[in-house]
């Protein structure tokens, strides 16, 4: 058996945070928010079933909500947990025989053979960390354990792209110690693409916060250090980059190049794109008064600072977001601040030009903290969590209805002619056509969660269009048919 050892809860080290309690609690108490929306604690952690939730949620095919909590569980090892109609239930990375790794901090992705697949900070062969997969069921298996100086430690997240293969980032390790990136395929063959710290003065970057896959087949990130070394961080306040599926890196920004980082500094989560193809995100400090920012990227690497938060005495509209953000389907971005406010955090919403609205406060015991992106599920529900408060003090997760509509969502965002492809979605039984770009697929209906199809010949990049007895609903981004 791996051991788990407790660490300090209130340690400094980014390996180990949090606190602990005990209380179970599964309740929906709506608070105050603006006019005409509603805010909803789902589930309060309570130790046995979670503590402390640094990750997004992810909707899997079966409609239910799942999620990590770093402890919590057999051992403090932390839980994965499930969210849906009928309740919450958690399954523990920690039996009394063994580990699957221990402390999970980044969310879960599904794969298309219907597992999920997420990492660990610890356990493993090395006690550096693992990739596991866990069946929707809650059996888990462990597919990788990382070496630090081969192939890196801390591994923070993982997403699937339409090959069928998982990248992902370790923030620590490597053959520079500062972290790398790695490629690996549901079965468990392993590569590392990218070591961080391999240009003079770490100007590519250290410390790199996770990746997307862009549309134009690329992968962008940011580190949360390196680049400009005259910012005064660990060799800098941090990069996005753009790198090649063969693992060639650009450094497309480097933060801080304004005088006082007005620009943004140490952008701590990763970044997204938009519809445009811009990448949208945030850094935790920096800005006109230092509490971080939202920023937008072409690209070619021109930024724009849309808000700088604590602009205002006593920062209602937040301080430190350290979370990325959401593009949701009525075209805003929406975020969270992990202090300011009422203290405890921030709900945003913010366009692609600057204008944001404090949408909600946290305060006691609703949640405390939210590190996490939110994610809108398929019911047009915005979900996150929160890492402290609720009613053990340990974390909640929590929901924000704004009346926004049911979309459905294709689980890879990609896919070439003739592949398989997964259409999220609520109430899809009776369905009568499925469409991408107008273009009509065939189709079958297994659950009333889930559409599975496969790319149509003549397809071309566009939306996906399904009707159902209840309506017609239309994916929230465009497909991508690739070549």
């Amino acid at each position: 058996m791996n051991s788990v050892t407790k660490r300090d809860p209130l340690s400094s080290d980014p390996r180990a945070r949090g606190r602990m309690c005990a209380l179970w609690i599964l309740f929906s108490a709506a608070h105050i928010t603006l006019s005409g929306q509603t805010f909803k604690t789902v589930l309060s952690f309570n130790g046995s079933n979670g503590n402390l939730s640094f990750a997004p949620l992810v909707q899997g095919t079966n409609g239910s909500l799942y999620g990590t909590s770093q402890l919590g569980g057999f051992g403090e090892g932390g839980n994965v947990f499930q969210l849906n109609g009928q309740g919450a239930t958690a399954y523990s990375l920690c039996s009394q025989d063994q580990c699957t790794g221990a402390d999970p901090i980044a969310g879960l992705v599904q794969a298309r053979n219907g597992d999920f697949y997420g990492t660990t900070e610890y356990g493993g062969t090395n006690d550096d960390g693992t990739v596991f997969r866990m069946t929707p069921g809650g059996t888990f298996t462990s597919v990788h354990s990382f070496d630090t100086p081969i192939d890196g430690t801390v591994p923070v997240g993982l997403i699937a792209t339409s090959s069928g293969e998982l990248y992902g980032v370790t923030q620590s390790g490597g053959s520079n110690g500062v972290g790398t990136l790695f490629r690996i395929s549901a079965s468990g063959d392993f590569k590392t693409l990218y070591n961080f710290c391999s240009k003079s003065n770490c100007l590519d970057g250290t410390l790199p916060a996770g990746v997307i896959q862009a549309t134009d087949g690329n992968f962008y990130g940011t580190t949360s250090y390196g680049g400009n070394i005259s910012c005064g961080g660990p060799n800098g306040c941090g990069t996005v980059f753009r790198i090649t599926p063969s693992g060639n890196l650009t450094t497309i920004y480097t933060f801080c190049l304004n005088s006082g980082c007005e620009d943004g500094a140490f952008p701590i989560s990763g970044v997204i794109q938009a519809s445009d193809t811009t990448l949208y995100g945030t850094t935790e400090t920096g800005g006109s008064a230092n509490g971080g920012t939202v920023f937008k990227l072409t690209l070619s690497g021109t930024l724009t600072t849309l808000h700088s938060f604590c602009a205002q005495s006593q920062c209602p509209d937040g301080l430190y977001p350290k979370a990325g953000l959401l593009h949701a389907t009525d075209g805003n971005f929406y975020g969270t601040t992990s202090s300011g406010g009422l203290d405890f955090g921030t709900i945003f919403r913010i366009t692609s030009t600057g204008n944001l609205t404090t949408l909600h406060s946290f305060s006691y015991p609703e949640g405390e903290n939210p590190m996490a992106q939110l994610i809108e599920a398929t019911n047009g529900v915005l979900y996150g969590t929160t890492l402290n408060g609720g009613v053990a003090g340990v974390g909640t997760v929590f929901s924000l209805s704004l009346n926004l509509s049911p979309f459905v969502e294709a689980q890879t965002s990609s896919g070439e002619v003739g592949e398989a492809v997964n259409i999220l979605g609520n109430s899809l039984t009776g369905a009568s056509s499925v469409t991408f770009n107008g273009v009509p697929a065939a189709f079958a209906v297994p659950e009333s969660s889930v559409i599975t199809t496969t790319v149509p010949a003549g397809a071309t990049t566009g939306k996906i269009e399904v009707v159902t007895p209840g309506g017609t609903l239309t994916s929230n981004a465009s497909f991508i048919v690739l070549p």
